[in-house]
């Protein structure tokens, strides 16, 4: 739903602008703890994680962060445990969406809620490394014209929607290229209502949130997915917050072990039969 700063060539700068984050806190004798008493929190004691209301499917179950149940309360609840965290030893905390990349000082630990990195986002916030490789996907109506197109070429002349401040909304004017103006709303929220009512023939979402999206949508239909650009989603921190060091560390743990292709399978397997259009 969040995603995509479109052309390959910029995302290839996000690894130069995480590169930013500050150094960890330092024991004495020069390396890095993440002990849990030495971990740098908002509140001792307590890792507090923000995601937006609603929390979307596949992302999360029920709108209940806190059940351990889709992808990313499913990485949190890892993360938490890496990090030496009881489930209960975690609180999750409510900020939308376009907040958690702004500038200023964070009330919680960190975001998860399918924020991509970007060089942009990351000179007033730090990011963790990347926890998932996202793409693109189009929803639109059964049987309009657009419902059947399968290569970019043949969407330029549509009207897009996507909500202000995401990826998918540059993707639209960056990748698309459509020659309408996109239309641009304060929630995902609108611009579904804006589909169904015909007032845009196609909406860009990540693409697990457009599967699951075309379901509240009246006769709306995945059309397919687009290539992937290098688009990773990150835990996003308070700019330099020492903790992401070892946010990283536990994150690098569960791709090496295997967790975090694991959790992919259990939640988000499906995506990968999506019509790729090219």
């Amino acid at each position: 739903m969040r995603k995509f700063l479109a052309a390959a060539a910029v995302f290839a700068l996000v690894l130069t602008a995480c590169a930013q984050k500050e150094n960890p806190v330092v024991s004495p004798g020069g390396s890095t703890s993440c002990d849990k008493a030495s971990l740098h929190l908002f509140q001792s004691g307590q890792l507090t994680i923000a995601t937006d209301n609603p929390a979307y499917n596949p992302w999360f179950r029920h709108n209940d962060p806190s059940n351990g149940q889709g992808y990313e309360s499913a990485v949190a609840y890892a993360v938490a445990q890496g990090l030496g965290f009881s489930t209960s030893e975690v609180k999750w905390v409510v900020q939308p969406f376009g907040r958690t990349y702004a500038p200023g000082a964070k009330s919680y630990d960190f975001a998860i809620e399918q924020i991509s990195i970007t060089p942009d986002r990351a000179k007033v916030v730090t990011f963790s490394d990347g926890y998932y490789d996202d793409q693109q996907a189009l929803i639109a109506i059964k049987g309009t014209p657009i419902a059947s197109a399968t290569t970019v070429a043949e969407l330029k002349q549509y009207k897009f929607g996507a909500q202000i401040g995401t990826t998918s909304l540059a993707f639209i004017s960056q990748v698309i290229q459509s020659t309408q103006q996109p239309a641009v709303y304060d929630t995902t929220n609108e611009a579904k209502s804006a589909l169904e009512n015909g007032q845009i023939d196609g909406m860009i979402l990540d693409l697990p949130t457009a599967s699951y999206t075309q379901y509240a949508i009246k006769d709306a239909t995945l059309v397919g997915k687009f290539a992937p650009a290098g688009e990773q989603f990150g835990l996003a921190f308070d700019l330099g917050n020492p903790l992401v060091t070892c946010v990283d560390q536990a994150l690098a743990k569960l791709k090496t072990d295997g967790t975090l292709a694991q959790l992919q399978k259990k939640w988000l397997a499906s995506y990968n039969e999506v019509p790729l259009i090219q």
